[in-house]
Formats: structure tokens, sequence, C-alpha cells
């Protein structure tokens, strides 16, 4: 099992290269609706908080259980929000 610290980190650049690829999309697409992309960005920044308190806050008795829950959520979650920075460049 990782480290919390080592996978806050990873939380912690996934989330960061996630919001600024919705800042680039921002500068790059002048036409993109940004009120689609402020709920994205607001999203990753809530996505961020969420996992990393979860990280904090381990469920005592059941940890592998835990990690695999924790793990499967934050993918689904990441691809989601993959999925709509990439509707939003269409």
């Amino acid at each position: 099992m990782a480290k919390r610290r080592d996978l806050k980190k990873n939380v912690n650049y996934i989330a960061s290269e996630l919001f600024a690829e919705c800042v680039a999309q921002r500068v790059l697409f002048p036409n993109i609706d940004k009120n689609e992309l402020d709920k994205v960005m607001t999203e990753v920044l809530n996505m961020h908080a969420d996992f990393i308190s979860r990280i904090s806050h381990t469920e005592p008795g059941n940890v592998k259980g835990f990690y695999k829950k924790f793990h499967s959520d934050f993918s689904n979650k990441v691809n989601g929000i993959i999925d709509s920075i990439e509707k939003l460049g269409k």
C-alpha cells in the first residue's frame, strides 16, 4: 500500500494537471463556453478537496477495501472530468 503522503501528492498532481488543462482550454479556444468551463474547474477543485479529505480519514478495520473503493472512485471521477473537458473543446 502506498503511503498517504505519496497518495496525496498523486491526487494533487492530477488535480493540478486537470486544472491547468482547463486554463489552457480557456486561453487557446476563445469561443469556448466559459460558464461550462468554470463548472468543470469547480468540479476539479471539489474533487481535489474531497479525495484529499478521504485520504486523511481512512476507515479503520477495512483499509484494503477503503483504498480499492478510493482508487475506483478516483479513476471514475478523473475520467468523467476528462470527458467533460473534451466535450468543451468540440
